[in-house]
């Protein structure tokens, strides 16, 4: 395997231009909803001044988000488990509490390459944001599920969610960036859904380095951890009720 993961270079400047457009759209739209809102409804000067202030700090925690998703400067070796939390964190403050949709993250220590991480924190942005788009949890209590782990020399990042699942989510802008995002790290974005949930499994394939660092995290951890096997190259058959959609990106010259 190569010490680096390549990826066509037509693509490149394009698909994280287009990330970083979509971000800042969605961001700005939840935002002047917010804002909206408050003032149809809001008609006590008091109240109005409190409201102005609670959207004060609603930006600076987008600003925090937008932090968080910075490119790296520097070529390093970073926790990818702890970039997802402060990710998560970030998220729920700005976004999912305000709509009462809880986020569960299910990490591990799991050295990448700065970049590679980088990208892997823009696909899950984006994969959460495209559930809070979608989702519709029909009374119940929202739920949004990121889960990392390494399986073999492979990475495998889910993000699941209960809002109801058949159907409701078709490719657009979001999921083709995360397509993009996928291909650049070597790896592939597969959807499954039920009747009422809905999850995308990112895999991809570490760098020879990154096998290196994850071993030397392995031999430290007891003896007891049991290690994962390797993820099948096959996708699984769906059980019944079940779907199952790869999400393929086609190079543009």
């Amino acid at each position: 395997m190569p010490d680096s993961l390549p990826y066509t270079p037509a693509l490149e400047g394009r698909t994280l231009l287009d990330e970083l457009n979509h971000r800042i759209k969605n961001e700005l739209a939840s935002v002047i909803n917010l804002v909206t809102f408050k003032a149809v409804w809001t008609d006590n000067v008091e109240a109005a001044k409190e409201e102005l202030s609670n959207v004060v700090d609603l930006l600076h925690q987008h600003v925090e988000v937008h932090s968080i998703l910075t490119m790296p400067d520097r070529d390093a070796l970073v926790d990818a488990g702890e970039q997802l939390r402060k990710l998560g964190s970030a998220m729920s403050r700005c976004k999912l509490e305000r709509m009462n949709i809880r986020l569960v993250l299910s990490t591990e220590t799991l050295p990448l390459e700065s970049e590679r991480c980088w990208r892997l924190a823009l696909a899950i942005y984006e994969l959460v944001t495209n559930a809070v788009r979608h989702a519709c949890f029909d009374g119940r209590d929202g739920e949004i599920k990121i889960t990392l782990m390494r399986a073999g020399s492979w990475v495998n990042c889910r993000v699941t969610d209960n809002g109801s699942g058949l159907g409701r989510i078709k490719l657009g802008r979001g999921l083709r960036i995360v397509g993009e995002l996928a291909s650049s790290l070597g790896g592939r974005i597969d959807r499954t859904s039920g009747t009422i949930w809905n999850s995308f499994s990112l895999d991809f394939p570490l760098t020879q380095r990154e096998q290196r660092a994850n071993r030397a995290v392995a031999g430290r951890r007891p003896r007891t951890y049991r290690r994962l096997k390797p993820l099948p190259a096959p996708l699984r058959l769906p059980v019944a009720g079940e779907r199952v959609e790869a999400i393929a990106v086609r190079p543009e010259l």
